[in-house]
């Protein structure tokens, strides 16, 4: 028999239409990114760039949209556990109050499994190991950044190369106007879009040739959080020596118009119910972290499946 569960309410459409309308986003499009939907829980693929929570200087947030993920119930779900506002992927809301509970206490007990994939700059030399670094906060006056503290919390991660890759380093044309780099602008002479250098570009008015220092080479990681630190994965990346991509507070990148965080929660398993398997989510590769995947061997992931929905 089949949920009496409806599409969200028009009045909370509306207001979260009316919310997003100057950023081009809608409820239909987080609606799109539900990935998995029972009586209990929703998991949902989140975008990099939306915070969670709505912070003190206002902005979109996640909040904004619970309401037209309501699917009917009288309440709107809540956030199970965090991501950071830049990290995207799986993220789990509870349904209702008692579902709520029960995941909270689901990952207190760390019986749920966590995979994330990230791009970092260079990478360890073996293919596999374990990150074991306590963490403490970095400034009491900036509460989330952390940085490694032998008198800190424990936090421990585990980790797996999936791939790599390394530059060529021909002589290239040094482009005049840094300015106007890559990252999430348009790109400068004889880079691409993505900042990466592109081979064989033609030197511009005022450059000259000379050997460009050669780009570090990048490492694809699967990582795996065995606590659930604040910043834990950023901080233990950058702490081996080799950031995530995009890290503009524990890594290399530029505060503005650098690549965005190439940090992305792809898999879940949520042991929800006793007498079912527990529930396996992966979250599809974001845009923004293809181009360097593909580099270090990632293929396309096969046509994303309709939305798993286990409603009685």
């Amino acid at each position: 028999m089949r949920s009496k569960e409806s599409g969200p309410p028009p009045a909370a459409a509306q207001v979260a239409a009316k919310s997003h309308a100057s950023r081009g986003v809608s409820p239909d499009d987080m609606l799109a990114r539900v990935l998995y939907r029972d009586g209990l829980m929703l998991i949902i693929d989140k975008p990099a760039g939306l915070s969670v929570h709505r912070g003190p200087k206002g902005g979109p947030s996640l909040e904004d949209y619970l309401d037209a993920l309501r699917y009917g119930l009288p309440r709107r779900p809540e956030l199970a556990h965090r991501l950071d506002k830049d990290t995207s992927g799986c993220l789990v809301l509870g349904r209702h109050r008692k579902a709520l509970a029960h995941l909270g206490l689901l990952f207190k007990h760390r019986k749920i499994g966590k995979t994330y994939w990230a791009v970092v700059e260079g990478g360890p030399v073996e293919d596999e190991g374990t990150i074991d670094l306590p963490l403490g906060r970095l400034d009491d006056r900036i509460g989330w950044w952390m940085k490694p503290d032998p008198q800190g919390v424990p936090a421990v991660t585990k980790w797996k190369v999936m791939g790599r890759y390394s530059f060529p380093s021909p002589a290239l044309p040094l482009a005049p106007s840094p300015a106007c780099g890559g990252g999430r602008g348009g790109g400068s002479p004889g880079h691409g879009a993505s900042g990466f250098p592109l081979s064989g570009s033609p030197p511009q008015a005022g450059e000259r040739e000379e050997r460009a220092a050669p780009a570090p080479p990048l490492t694809w990681l699967a990582l795996e959080p065995l606590t659930g630190r604040t910043h834990q994965l950023r901080v233990h990346c950058a702490a081996m020596g080799w950031p995530i991509v995009g890290d503009d507070i524990y890594g290399t990148a530029p505060r503005f118009r650098g690549p965005v965080l190439h940090l992305h929660a792809r898999e879940i398993v949520v042991p929800i119910s006793k007498n079912k398997p527990p529930v396996r989510v992966v979250a599809p590769v974001p845009g923004h972290m293809r181009e360097r995947l593909a580099l270090c061997g990632w293929s396309e992931d096969p046509p994303r499946p309709a939305p798993a929905d286990a409603r009685a």
